[in-house]
Parts: structure tokens; sequence; C-alpha cells
């Protein structure tokens, strides 16, 4: 049966407390503590490293292992498969090289332009002027005196295409020259047919288009056949800027 007191227990005094804390003290020094495992710990901890380091190598193996895998994978193919093929080029396809327009092809060739009275060297003593009375040059057998050619005496019509010739001799060279006038277009160059070949000459003109000029060209000696001297004399034709004749010189 339960005690129920009837009226307040008194609390315990200094005394019985001192003697309580005393109970307990001794009670604690009683205990022994057992030793830390630090052997433990550490063989543990070991073994987690190893663990961990076995890991990581694991790992990178197996990384290393991918390649090798597939050298084997790949040895197993057949001998023509074994066999190092070249790469593959990629060739663009050529550019066809466009054809040049009209547009696009150098312009032709003009006659040089030169001042009344400018002296044009063709070669040592061979001296060319033109004014606008005609053409006018002298030769090396005779540098001291001028020759004469008029446009505008009458032997010429200047309304037909037409081409003369002077030529002058020194036994090695040959010094042609002469009128060119009536053709139509632009003169552009002027072959002359020798028994030697076809030497391109060159073209002289004054300003302002005047509807004639003068050609020259120095050539080897000229072959002379006694029996037929017509044969051995030069033809001159003067082409325009297409490729036509402008004007032209041919054998009688």
């Amino acid at each position: 049966m339960n005690h129920l007191p009837t009226e307040e227990e008194p609390d315990a005094g200094p005394a019985e407390t001192g003697r309580l804390r005393e109970a307990l003290a001794a009670a604690a020094y009683g205990i022994t503590p057992s030793r830390a495992p630090l052997a433990d710990v550490e063989r543990r901890g070991r073994t987690i490293r190893r663990r961990r380091r076995t890991t990581v190598l694991g790992a990178g193996c197996g990384l290393l292992l991918v390649p090798l895998a597939f050298v084997v994978v790949h040895g197993t193919d057949d001998a023509a498969d074994r066999t190092t093929r070249p790469a593959a080029t990629v060739s663009a396809s050529p550019t066809p090289t466009p054809t040049p327009t009209a547009s696009q092809r150098p312009p032709a060739p003009t006659p040089r332009v030169v001042a009344p009275g400018e002296r044009v060297t063709a070669a040592p003593g061979f001296v060319l002027w033109l004014t606008e009375e005609g053409k006018h040059w002298t030769t090396p057998d005779m540098p001291e005196l001028p020759q004469f050619r008029s446009v505008v005496d009458g032997n010429i019509d200047r309304s037909t295409p037409g081409v003369s010739m002077q030529s002058h001799g020194d036994g090695s060279r040959e010094y042609l020259s002469g009128l060119y006038y009536g053709g139509a277009g632009t003169a552009s160059v002027v072959e002359v047919g020798t028994t030697a070949g076809v030497v391109r000459g060159h073209l002289l003109e004054l300003p302002g288009s005047p509807g004639w000029g003068v050609w020259y060209a120095v050539t080897d000696a000229v072959r002379r056949d006694d029996d037929d001297p017509f044969a051995s004399m030069p033809t001159v034709t003067v082409r325009d800027t297409e490729g036509r004749v402008h004007a032209e010189l041919g054998r009688p």
C-alpha cells in the first residue's frame, strides 16, 4: 500500500548532499576506462587508403585497356582489312578556265603617235620623222642627207587603201619604210614578208587621225633574184585592230 504523506517531507540537508556527492565520486573512481583502440584505427585507415588507390589504379587501367581492346578487335579482321589504307582525299573538281571574252582580251596595239618633227631612231643612222606634208627619213649610208615623200603632192590617192615602200640596203641589213593610207578602221600592225620570212614592223602617225601614217622595219639583207627581180621584193600588209587588211602592197 502506497505511503501517502499527510504533510510535506522536509528537504535533505547539507550533510546528506555532501554524503551523496562523496558516494558518486567514489563510484566514478572505481570505474577503469578501457584503452582506446589506436592500433585498430590505424589499420582501418591503411585499409581504406589501399582500397582507394586500388580503385583509382583500376579506373586508369580500364582507360588504358580501351584502345588495346580496340586493337585486338580490329586485329580479328581478315588480311585485307589489316592492310593500312591511305586516307581518302577529297579533291575539288578542277575549276574550268574561263574563255576570255572580248572585253577581257588585251587591246590590240595601235600606231605610235608622234609630234610633227619628232625623231624616231629605228637603227643607227636610220631615223624617221613626220610632218603634215609627209614622211622624212635618213639612211645609214647618207645620214646627213634627209629624204622625203609627200602626202599632199597628189602622187597618192589617200581615199583608196594603199602602201608605198622605200628600201635601202648595206649588204647585211635592209632598211625598209613607206607610207600607208586610205584604209578603213584603225591600223594596228604591219607584216613585212621577205625571202627570209615575215617580219613585224612598226607604225607611226601624227595626232588627230590624219588618215595616213608611216611604217618601217629592219630586216636581214634581201636575197636578190637577177632573173626575176620582183620575186625578191618584200610584201607589206597593214592590219587593223580586228586583224583585217587595212592596206597592203603585194608583188606585181
